[in-house]
């Protein structure tokens, strides 16, 4: 058996909406609106948490790193779809490519495992608040966060080397926006069965496992607050820990949405399918980071504050 020359393909060329030239400039000014947005919402999180010493707890140490990593999540392949908007022929070299892969990979691993993280920190919260300064000290909670950026890293690392090991011997269009890796796969001229299963154990493990640590958790906070007397500390108690749920439930339905549609049987229809999976894909990593900050600004009164302090703090400098 000859083995397969990989060094014939460089560079990739990204399809996006090619096939779509009027849509390209309604969709670039959309996702650029949405990324400035997704920047700002984020940037002023972290800020906040920073800055301001009431925040200085678990809960928006968790919640700065959420932010952080979004900004990193949408910075890693946004940039790189608007100017395939822009550019007729988008292409991207091998290297460049792996780059982006490795670090969208790494992001959204690293936030399953995060939110889950701070699923733990509603439950000690909320089911043992005596406990919680102990539990939830600072020795806890730093290397909780930090345990989750390595597993999302060391995933990516792994998930990555494997796919771009590959050999790539003939066509080098990738049908999507970014180097998305099912996207890339697809091109491989070898058997990718071991990627498959690889990518189906890390599923388990970065989806199944905090989806059920969440889900557990959860169980546990409502039984909790089911039993707290007044209606008053019912609805106090539920407000520390709603904005996290719906941030969850925003985060893993898009996925569950994405990944349980029907597959289309006829051309037309698949063709159709292949647009649409497209864009849900790109607006599914936009959203949620769109999301989170505007959640936790509403929702929570601490946050609410630490921005209306930071906005007078700033028009009362300048």
């Amino acid at each position: 058996m000859e083995p397969y020359n990989q060094s014939a393909v460089t560079e990739f060329v990204l399809l996006g909406l090619s096939a779509h030239p009027k849509l390209e400039k309604a969709f670039f000014v959309l996702i650029l609106s949405m990324y400035l947005v997704i920047l700002l919402g984020n940037g002023v999180l972290i800020l906040v948490t920073i800055l301001d010493s009431h925040l200085h707890t678990p809960m928006y140490f968790f919640l700065g790193n959420l932010s952080f990593l979004d900004i990193c999540y949408t910075t890693s392949s946004v940039p790189l779809v608007l100017d395939g908007f822009l550019t007729p022929r988008k292409t991207i070299s091998f290297s460049g490519c792996a780059i982006q892969m490795f670090l969208s990979f790494a992001m959204g691993a690293t936030e399953c495992v995060l939110l889950g993280m701070m699923a733990f920190d509603r439950y000690v919260a909320i089911c043992n608040p005596l406990r919680y300064p102990i539990v939830m000290s600072k020795a806890a909670y730093v290397p909780m966060a930090t345990s989750s950026w390595a597993a999302g890293i060391a995933n990516s690392v792994v998930q990555t080397s494997q796919a771009m090991q590959l050999p790539f011997c003939g066509d080098n269009v990738i049908n999507h926006f970014s180097c998305e890796i099912l996207a890339v796969l697809k091109l491989a001229c070898a058997d990718i069965s071991i990627n498959v299963i690889s990518m189906g154990v890390a599923n388990v493990i970065f989806l199944g496992v905090p989806v059920l640590f969440i889900f557990v958790s959860y169980i546990f906070i409502l039984t909790t607050i089911l039993r707290i007397p007044s209606a008053e500390g019912r609805k106090k108690a539920f407000s520390t820990c709603s904005a996290h749920l719906t941030v969850v439930v925003i985060f893993y339905g898009t996925i569950l949405f994405m990944y349980g549609k029907p597959k289309s049987k006829d051309a037309l229809g698949a063709d159709k399918k292949d647009l649409s999976d497209k864009l849900i894909s790109l607006f599914y990593g936009l959203l949620t980071p769109m999301l989170n900050p505007i959640i936790y600004s509403l929702r929570n009164k601490d946050v609410k504050a630490a921005v209306r302090n930071l906005v007078i703090y700033m028009h009362v400098t300048h």
